[in-house]
C-alpha cells in the first residue's frame, strides 16, 4: 500500500448512534444551533402548508393535482 494512501492515525469516525440518539447522547451538540436549525424548520414547513391551502383555494385541486397541473403547464 502506498504511503499516501494509508487512513490517518489522528483520524477517527464518531461513534455510531443508535436512531433518534442525536438529541439525547452525551455528545458535546451546540444546542442552541440545533434550537436554530428546528425553528427554521418549523417555520419553512408552515410556509410550505400555507402555499399548500393557497394554492388550493386558487386551483380547487388538492397536493395532486397541483403538481398534475403544474407538471402540465411545464412540459406542455
Amino acid at each position: 500500500m502506498h504511503d499516501d494512501l494509508k487512513p490517518q492515525d489522528d483520524f477517527h469516525y464518531e461513534p455510531i448512534e443508535r436512531f433518534g440518539s442525536s438529541m439525547t447522547g452525551d455528545l458535546p451538540w451546540n444546542i442552541a444551533a440545533l434550537a436554530g436549525v428546528e425553528r427554521l424548520n418549523g417555520r419553512v414547513a408552515m410556509l410550505g402548508f400555507l402555499a399548500a391551502i393557497v394554492g388550493e383555494l386558487l386551483t380547487g385541486e388538492g397536493i395532486v393535482g397541483q403538481l398534475r397541473l403544474a407538471l402540465r403547464s411545464v412540459l406542455g
